[in-house]
This record gives structure tokens, C-alpha cells and sequence, in this order.
């Protein structure tokens, strides 16, 4: 019997299989407890009036068994916009069939379509696994950039600086997405 496999575009409904996808990777990369994603949350902001990304789920044989959460990012020097890959999962039990290399390849005609620049994404320097894959496909590891990042705390108080020291003679406009 030959397998067929199909990706799919995650609906509204789809949010409950979508966080169902995070916190399977979560577990496998050691970080469910940072998990704080809802059904709710997921919706909005998959969803909602002002979307932050895209998802897709990949189906083999019918069944549910991977998932795609991207983005757009923009290169300044490419003066275009790029995909960025916030998460790939394939199920344990669909591994090897070469699920991980068709979502990928689909992300990589999807930038072509878009006329984006670039697909790029993290891997934790433990999974030794992914690295290999991601290598055999063509990618490149970016070793001469550190990620920086700025949350809870840092980022409230980085905001309130902004308040606090700006107030006067500087102001802030929210801009509509």
C-alpha cells in the first residue's frame, strides 16, 4: 500500500491539534514547562483580525502526524522578506518517511511564491539528529550570530524606560498592522 501525504493549511478548528503539536515538541526538546499557549491564545493569534503566522499540518495516510508554525521576517540587506520557521514537528512514529524534508521543501516553494529571500529557523544545539537532516538538505549553520532575546521582566522594564524617559519630548505611535 503506498502512503499518501498531504499539507494542509490550519483552520480556526484546527487550534486544539495545534497545541496539541506544541507541547508534543515541547516535551521532546525539555521545555513543556514554558508552555503557556492556549486554545484561546492560538486562536487569536492565528486567527484573529491581526494574525501573527501561518501554520500547516501534514497529513500522511489521512492522519495528522506534522505541523508548520512560520512567519515573515525582512532582510534589510536583501530588501525582501524571508520565512522564518518558528517550529517543524513530525510525529515519532512518522519519522524516516521523509515527512520532515516534504514540509520543508513546501516552505521552500512557498518563500519562491512569495518572492521572499530566505527560509531560516533555530535548532537547539543538542539535537544533533535535526542538525544532521538540516545539513544534508543544504542549510547552513549561522555560528557567527548569537540570538539575543528579552522577555518577562526585561522586556517590561525596557518598555517602561521608553515611558519614562521619552514621555516628553518623544511620542509613541502604535502602528497598525
Amino acid at each position: 500500500m503506498t502512503d499518501t501525504f498531504e499539507i494542509k493549511p490550519a483552520t480556526i478548528d484546527d487550534a486544539p491539534l495545534i497545541l496539541s503539536f506544541i507541547k508534543e515538541l515541547a516535551e521532546y526538546e525539555k521545555l513543556l514547562h514554558e508552555v503557556v499557549a492556549t486554545e484561546e491564545i492560538l486562536r487569536e493569534t492565528l486567527f484573529g483580525e491581526n494574525a501573527h503566522a501561518e501554520v500547516v499540518i501534514g497529513y500522511l495516510n489521512y492522519k495528522p502526524i506534522s505541523f508548520a508554525l512560520y512567519f515573515h521576517n525582512f532582510s534589510t540587506f536583501l530588501g525582501r522578506p524571508g520565512i522564518y520557521l518558528e517550529d517543524l514537528f513530525v510525529k515519532p512514529e512518522a519519522r524516516g518517511k521523509g515527512i520532515g524534508q516534504k514540509m520543508l521543501a513546501y516552505l521552500a516553494c512557498l518563500a519562491k511564491s512569495r518572492k521572499c529571500g530566505r527560509l531560516e529557523w533555530w535548532v537547539l544545539d543538542w539535537n544533533e539528529t535535526a542538525i544532521g537532516f538540516y545539513k544534508r538538505i543544504g542549510a547552513k549553520p549561522m555560528d557567527d550570530w548569537t540570538v539575543y532575546r528579552v522577555t518577562d521582566k526585561a522586556l517590561d522594564d525596557l518598555a517602561a524606560s521608553w515611558k519614562e524617559n521619552n514621555s516628553k519630548n518623544t511620542t509613541f505611535v502604535e502602528q497598525k498592522t
